[in-house]
């Protein structure tokens, strides 16, 4: 299942949420990404019904074996691309900024060749 940019946002960001601080409440994802609370609800919602996150009965949020898979997936594309950015003379805000738009679009062919390239360039 192609997952949208948002449900791509809200895992990447529920799976720094738990490296970080260890548990993940819908609060918790509200306050990172700026959202309301009920906007959040209703995505959680989503996530849970296409099978990407479970909710335990006191709130905590965890990303399923595919939550996980997709949501490091992301965050690879992001932290890769930001890196690359930054080599490339780009300031580390708007490489951020940037990656956070790029990683959404990019081919997978693509990555993979920045990918390569960077890590070529780090050697």
């Amino acid at each position: 299942m192609e997952l949208h940019e948002s449900a791509e946002d809200y895992l990447e960001t529920i799976l720094k949420i738990k490296d970080t601080r260890g548990a993940v409440r819908s609060i918790d994802v509200a306050t990172e990404l700026g959202f309301s609370k009920p906007s959040v609800s209703v995505a959680m919602k989503k996530l849970r019904e296409t099978g990407y996150i479970t909710v335990d009965p006191d709130g905590s949020i965890e990303l399923t074996q595919q939550g996980h898979t997709a949501a490091a997936n992301v965050y690879e594309r992001h932290k890769c691309l930001t890196a690359f950015l930054m080599s490339i003379g780009v300031s580390e805000q708007n490489a951020k900024t940037d990656a956070c738009k790029i990683e959404h679009d990019l081919s997978a062919e693509s990555f993979e060749c920045i990918k390569a390239f960077f890590e070529k360039q780090e050697m």
